[in-house]
C-alpha cells in the first residue's frame, strides 16, 4: 500500500511540473499586459472615484448578512439545549444588531441622498 502510495504521488508530481511548464507564456509584451480597451489607448485613469455613500451601504449590507448567517444555524439547534439559554443569548445578538441598526439611522448613514 505505502509503495503505491509513493507511485501515485511522483505520478501526479511529474504531470504538475509537465503542465506547468507546457502551460508558460513565453512571449509578454506591453499590449497583451494592458487592460483591454478596444484596440485604443486609455483617455483617462482606470482608478475612477466612486461614491462613498454607496461603499458605506454595501459594508453595512454584508454586515447583516454575516448576522443573518449566524442567525440560520440557530433554528436546528433549538431541539438540543436549554430553551432558557437560548432565549437569552438570541435576545441579546438580536438587541444588539438592532441598537447597531439604529445607531446607523441616527448617523443618518441610510439615507441615500441629502
Amino acid at each position: 500500500m505505502f509503495i503505491i502510495s509513493i507511485f501515485t504521488f511522483i505520478i501526479s508530481f511529474i504531470i504538475m511540473i509537465l503542465a506547468s511548464i507546457l502551460a508558460k507564456k513565453t512571449i509578454s509584451d506591453r499590449e497583451k499586459n494592458s487592460p483591454y480597451e478596444c484596440g485604443f489607448d486609455p483617455k483617462g485613469s482606470s482608478r475612477l472615484p466612486f461614491s462613498l455613500r454607496f461603499f458605506l451601504i454595501a459594508v453595512i449590507f454584508l454586515i447583516f448578512d454575516v448576522e443573518i448567517t449566524l442567525l440560520l444555524p440557530i433554528a436546528p439547534v433549538i431541539n438540543f439545549s436549554n430553551i432558557f439559554s437560548l432565549l437569552t443569548i438570541i435576545i441579546f445578538f438580536l438587541f444588539i444588531l438592532l441598537l447597531g441598526l439604529y445607531y446607523e439611522w441616527y448617523q443618518g448613514v441610510l439615507k441615500w441622498s441629502k
